[in-house]
C-alpha cells in the first residue's frame, strides 16, 4: 500500500519521492522555503509510474533509486536532465505536464562557488578553468558534481575502486588536482568519522587548495577531517543539500527566492543540531552544567561516564581499579564514538578523554567543544580515582594544553551549574 509519513497517501502538495527515506531535514528545509505542506512520500518500484503520472502533487523532489524514472516520466526535461538522464526536480505545470530538472547539479555549483570565495577567495571558474579535480564514486552524486566542474572549467577524472583512476593510483596519477570532492556514502553516519581517502595521500596532493564532501551528517566528515588537520579548507554538503533545495523550491513556487536563504537556514540546521561537548579536569563541573544546560535548551543530556556504566555495569573508578586505565580508554572511546556520531545532544565528558587523541575527530566531528576552565583549589576529587592516585596538579600538567587545544570556546567557570549554562548558552548563541 502506498505511503506517507502522515499516513495520507499523496496529501501534501510538495513532498520527497523515493524508496527508503528515514529521517529527512527536506520538510524542515521546505517549511523555511515556503513549499510547505511537504511530505516524506516512500513508494515501491511498481508504484512509482502511477503517482508520478497521475498523483495529486504540484511538486517533487525525486531520491534514489528513482531519479532516472523520474527524468523518463517527464514530459519536458532541463538540459541538465537530458545530459545527465537523472532527475531530482519534478514540476506538475497547470497543464497537468511533468517538467524535470535537476537541481543536485545547480546546488553543487552554488556550494561550489560561495567555497571558492569565502574559503580560497577567488571564483569556481579562476580556481578550477583548465586544471586537475577529482571527483571520488561514480553514483549519482557523482554525475551531478562532475557536471557542475566541468561548467566551471575543470578537468575532471572520477575516482572508482577499479580501473586506471582508482584510488591505489590516485597520487600517483592525479597529484596535481587542485580540488577533491568526495560523492561516495564513505563517512556518513552512522559509520563516521571514515574516509575514503587517507590523510596521508591527501598530504602528497601538493597543489590541493580545498575538499567538498557532499555528505552533512556528521557535519564534518572523515575526508574533512583529514583536511583541517592539513590545513587545507574543507567543508561538507549542508550547503549543497540546502541550495538544491531552494533551486527546486523556485521551481514550485514559480518565483524567485533570495539565496540568502541557503546561509540562513544552514545555521538555523547547524544551531539545532550541533551537539554540544563539554571538557575540562575532574571536578570541574561538566555533568552539573551539562544537565542544566540540556534542560535550558530542551535537548538530551548523555554524561559519558554514565553511559559507560549503563553499558559495562561497572563504574568508571571500578573498571580503572579492577582492570587499569588503559582499558577504560577503551571502553570510554568506544562510547564517545557512538555518541559523538549522533546529533542535538549535551555531552559531558569524563576529564582523560582529551589522554587519547582519536578521541578529538570523535567528538568535533558534529560537535562545538566547550572547555570549562575552573580554579584547580576549586576542583572536586572525591571518588575521582585518577584525581587521587596521581594529584591534581600533576593531570593538569597533563592535560591542559590538550583541553585548549581541542576547545573551540573556553569558559571561565562561573562557579555555578546555572551560570555556566546560561553563559554557554549565550556564547554558543543557542
Amino acid at each position: 500500500m502506498s505511503k506517507s509519513t502522515n499516513g495520507q497517501a499523496g496529501a501534501a502538495p510538495f513532498g520527497l519521492l523515493g524508496r527508503r527515506l528515514g529521517h529527512s531535514w527536506s520538510p524542515r528545509i521546505h517549511t523555511s522555503l515556503g513549499s510547505a505542506p511537504y511530505d516524506l512520500l516512500e513508494r515501491e518500484p511498481d508504484e512509482v509510474e502511477a503517482f508520478v503520472r497521475d498523483g495529486a502533487w504540484l511538486g517533487l523532489n525525486v531520491t534514489i533509486p528513482y531519479k532516472r524514472d523520474a527524468a523518463r516520466l517527464a514530459d519536458e526535461r532541463s538540459v541538465r536532465v537530458e545530459r545527465l538522464g537523472a532527475a531530482n526536480t519534478l514540476v506538475r505545470r497547470p497543464d497537468g505536464t511533468i517538467y524535470a530538472e535537476n537541481t543536485d547539479v545547480l546546488g553543487f555549483s552554488l556550494m561550489l562557488q560561495r567555497f571558492c570565495e569565502r574559503r580560497l577567495g577567488t571564483s569556481a571558474e579562476h580556481l578550477l578553468s583548465g586544471r586537475s579535480a577529482l571527483v571520488l564514486g561514480s553514483g549519482g552524486a557523482s554525475a551531478a558534481v562532475r557536471a557542475a566542474l566541468e561548467d566551471a572549467g575543470a578537468r575532471v577524472s572520477v575516482i572508482s575502486r577499479s580501473g586506471d583512476d582508482a584510488y591505489e593510483t590516485l597520487v600517483e596519477r592525479h597529484g596535481d588536482a587542485v580540488l577533491v570532492v568526495n560523492a561516495t556514502p564513505v563517512g556518513m553516519y552512522p559509520a563516521c568519522p571514515a574516509t575514503p581517502v587517507p590523510q596521508g595521500d591527501l598530504a602528497r596532493m601538493g597543489s590541493l587548495a580545498g575538499v567538498l564532501d557532499v555528505v552533512y551528517n556528521p557535519t564534518r566528515t572523515g575526508i574533512a577531517l583529514a583536511a583541517e588537520r592539513l590545513g587545507i579548507p574543507a567543508e561538507t554538503g549542508l550547503p549543497m543539500l540546502v541550495a538544491q533545495a531552494l533551486r527546486s523550491s523556485e521551481l514550485f513556487q514559480g518565483r524567485t527566492l533570495d539565496v540568502s536563504l541557503v546561509d540562513d537556514i544552514e545555521r538555523q540546521i547547524l544551531s539545532e543540531t550541533g551537539n554540544v561537548v563539554l571538557i575540562g579536569m575532574p571536578g570541574c563541573g561538566k555533568t552539573t552544567t551539562g544537565k542544566r544546560l540540556a534542560r535550558i535548551l530542551g535537548r538530551p543530556f548523555v554524561d559519558i561516564d554514565a553511559a559507560i556504566e549503563a553499558r559495562t555495569g561497572e563504574s568508571p573508578a571500578r573498571i580503572i581499579g579492577a582492570q587499569g586505565e588503559q582499558a577504560f580508554r577503551r571502553v570510554e572511546s568506544e562510547i564517545t564514538g557512538e555518541y559523538g556520531a549522533r546529533s542535538g545532544l549535551v555531552i559531558a565528558c569524563g576529564g582523560g578523554v582529551v589522554t587519547v587523541p582519536a578521541n578529538y575527530d570523535l567528538l568535533h566531528q558534529n560537535g562545538t567543544i566547550v572547555f570549562i576552565d575552573r580554579p584547580l583549589p576549586d576542583l572536586e576529587t572525591s571518588g575521582r580515582p585518577v584525581s587521587a592516585t596521581r594529584g591534581v596538579e600533576a593531570l593538569a600538567r597533563e592535560r591542559m594544553g590538550a583541553y585548549r587545544a581541542w576547545a573551540d570556546v573556553t569558559l571561565a567557570s562561573t562557579g555555578s551549574p546555572s551560570g555556566n549554562a546560561q553563559a554557554i548558552r549565550g556564547l554558543l548563541g543557542l
